[in-house]
């Protein structure tokens, strides 16, 4: 098996299947901008290699991804560097920088993804676990966007939602109330493709992987083009970018910073719970 360690993430190929394992557990894998170059460096090792057919992205730890680093002023510089000095910069190399062309590499990647998810998989950590062409999951894996109710924020950076659920009243009950959705419910909703016992979650992947990579590499790359282009036909590409802005034009906004200064150190996760306890 080959394998390269970067900051924050390990990539290993094993013949057709590569994976990109998320290895920063003890920050409950959160993103920052050296986890975003990380994984950019891993779908270029991926993309260039032509014995690679399957990308499978997991974590280690006790999940899969907590979302976006929440973090003060004074660790900005050094967390996200892709902030400031003005507004203008900020939403070049941060807002769209970080969280909108590096999503849509993932997305537009062009061989088959899998996303193995475990745990916890909430705020910007969903668009990793729920992005990709397949997403298996364990019975003890639920997933959240806390970001509405708890940041003040329209949510991720791509709002993703309504192309996962492809169902408008669920998308809207996901990002305006925030529930903490469990793997069976899911399932239920189409986020996920499968549901398997914590046990069984490698074992299910690899066998999934193993069974596509079966096929041509021409085939896969067919196939995932013409499933990528019929949702960018209805307009998916354009939405991402659109939501990109609109999240930009919420961070300054007067009653968003007010409402993110009213946390008072708390996460969005728990702001969201205590709004879930008050109705």
């Amino acid at each position: 098996m080959e394998r390269v360690e970067f900051e924050t993430i390990v990539y290993e190929k094993d013949g057709a299947v590569a994976r990109i394992v998320l290895n920063t557990p003890d920050k409950a894998n959160i993103q920052t901008a050296q986890q975003v170059y990380d994984m950019d460096e891993a779908l270029v090792l991926a993309d260039d290699d032509d014995d690679v057919k399957v990308l499978v992205l997991k974590a280690k730890g006790d999940g899969f991804c907590a979302g976006h680093a929440i973090v003060g002023i004074d660790e900005m510089p050094e967390v996200y560097p892709t902030t400031g000095p003005t507004p203008e910069r900020t939403w070049r190399r941060h807002h769209q920088g970080l969280f909108l062309w590096p999503p849509l590499r993932l997305w537009e990647f062009p061989k088959v993804t899998i996303a193995q998810v475990h745990g916890y998989c909430v705020g910007g950590g969903t668009v990793y676990g729920l992005l990709t062409d397949l997403t298996i999951a364990s019975d003890d894996a639920y997933f959240q966007m806390p970001l509405p109710q708890g940041f003040g924020l329209p949510g991720a950076q791509t709002m993703i939602e309504p192309w996962v659920l492809m169902n408008f009243k669920r998308a809207a009950e996901y990002l305006f109330l925030a529930p903490t959705i469990s793997a069976t419910q899911a399932l239920d909703w189409g986020m996920v493709n499968r549901v398997v016992p914590r046990a069984d979650l490698d074992a299910t992947v690899e066998d999934m992987a193993a069974t596509i990579a079966k096929m041509p590499l021409t085939t896969i790359l067919a196939t995932k083009q013409g499933l990528t282009r019929a949702w960018e036909m209805m307009g998916m590409r354009m939405h991402l970018q659109q939501s990109t802005d609109l999240v930009a034009l919420c961070t300054g906004a007067s009653d968003v910073r007010s409402y993110m200064a009213s946390l008072a150190g708390r996460r969005p996760r728990q702001k969201a719970a205590d709004h879930a306890a008050t109705e």
